[in-house]
């Protein structure tokens, strides 16, 4: 009997959330890294160096590290109902914004480039919160042994996002000159649109935590809550007592550099990619296509290894393999020079990449209980993402000192290789993710 409402409960509330919450993702990951394909013709029109590029493209991520623990403390507060429907709304506006730089430029007396950087400002003061966000929402949700997998299911929007966008937003490109707009306006105008009609979805769609659920069944609503409660007074022995002190414990700190190391790779070669294939010599739209292929393995790999972990109750080793792969597949990448091998290679690395997240997502929730919760996560996110200024403008300024991405791509591996080290060091006790019954 236990058993059977589990598993109907889980069931439910998975089919309520996830896909919802996973196209919720698709679009806000697409609004941030549309901008590598919009590089292929905005930068001429705006006059943008690879340095300059580089550096508006992760300036993003400083104003994303300024709010990010802010903005997950308000949620905490007024509930992911009302937040996530803010913060959808608003990174649709200035995410859509961004095509209308040259208007703006002329309009303030501002230079494309610097109007370049404002926006990106905005949209990460803007979009600050979100994911961190949605992984505390989940905790909210789902008890620990069913994390990894979940997470995974929600992240895999990632590279469905830049696997299915990137042919699609190669496609917007093809715009050019219609209504007097150039292809990568277009891009920005039509990919911002979803987020502005999800924002509102969001807000009559989500419910807050369990025991405002009315869609569940009352044993079901119970059953949830109880486990919940019950793992996380579990945690608490073990738990940051507070914000401040989840802000400094030296595991969220640890876990933070581990995180800056994957996502170092994650967006270090999103960014550039589209660029990366175009110099194989192909066409914008053969270019949109062959990029979408490390995405599709790299969703294919978040999937199967986020379901492995759960169903082994291991994390380390699961997090340290994957972490090699993309040490490995980033790194050959930088050192081959034929066009098939550097994407083999790239496909590894995106294997690693993102089969490493929804396993990440389960250390931190693992220890971290009550009023800890919600800043720790959005303290490792805020962290972890400051590599997603790091790596895309040193792959950038490295690419304008050298003439190639070789050695950008060395140092951002090098990152995922210190990421595996602390990884093993850090460890982790499986206890703390057994239902607490099974613990007892």
């Amino acid at each position: 009997m236990a058993d059977d409402i589990e598993a109907r409960t889980i069931a439910k509330v998975a089919w309520r959330f996830i896909p919802f919450l996973i196209l919720c993702y698709f679009v806000a990951y697409l609004d941030r890294v549309n901008v590598g394909f919009a590089k292929l013709t905005m930068d001429a029109d705006l006059g943008l160096s690879e340095t300059a590029f580089g550096f508006g493209a992760g300036v993003f991520f400083l104003a994303y590290f300024v709010f990010e623990v802010p903005s997950n403390i308000i949620m905490d507060r007024v509930g992911a109902r009302v937040w996530i429907a803010r913060i959808m709304l608003s990174w649709g506006v200035i995410s859509g914004a961004m095509a209308f730089i040259p208007n703006i430029a002329r309009a303030t007396g501002i230079s494309p480039e610097y109007t370049f950087y404002l926006l990106r400002i905005l949209l990460g003061f803007a979009e600050a919160g979100f994911f961190p966000g949605i992984i505390f929402f989940l905790t909210l949700w789902f008890p620990a042994s069913y994390r990894a997998r979940i997470v995974g299911y929600f992240m895999a929007a990632i590279p469905a996002s830049s696997a299915i966008g990137s042919p699609v937003s190669a496609g917007l490109l093809g715009l050019d000159g219609a209504g007097g707009l150039r292809g990568w306006q277009w891009l920005f105008v039509i990919e911002a649109v979803p987020s502005i009609i999800l924002a509102v979805v969001t807000f009559f769609y989500l419910t807050d935590r369990p025991a405002d659920a009315r869609w569940l069944a009352e044993d079901q609503r119970n059953w949830l809550k109880q486990r919940l409660d019950a793992e996380d007074a579990r945690r608490e022995h073990v738990s940051p007592n507070g914000i401040l002190a989840s802000l400094f414990d030296p595991r969220v700190l640890a876990l933070s550099l581990v995180y800056f190391g994957n996502v170092a790779c994650l967006y270090g070669v999103g960014f550039w990619l589209p660029t990366i294939v175009k110099g194989f010599g192909l066409s914008i739209a053969m270019t949109g296509w062959v990029s979408a292929i490390p995405y599709v393995i790299g969703f294919l790999g978040m999937i199967w290894w986020g379901m492995r972990s759960d169903r082994t109750g291991e994390r380390t080793l699961h997090l340290a393999i994957s972490l090699a792969l993309a040490a490995i597949g980033v790194g050959a990448s930088a050192v081959l020079t034929d066009p098939t091998l550097k994407m083999i290679a790239l496909s590894v690395g995106a294997f690693g990449v993102y089969a490493s997240l929804p396993i990440f997502w389960t250390l931190p929730t693992a220890f971290l209980a009550g009023a800890a919760v919600a800043p720790g996560i959005a303290a490792i996110n805020s962290i972890g993402n400051l590599s997603g200024y790091f790596g895309p403008f040193v792959i950038g300024w490295i690419k304008d000192a050298t003439g190639s991405f070789a050695w950008g791509l060395a140092t951002i591996a090098a990152c995922a290789v210190v990421a595996l080290v602390i990884t093993l060091a850090l460890g982790h006790d499986p206890r703390l993710e057994r239902a607490p019954e099974a613990a007892e």
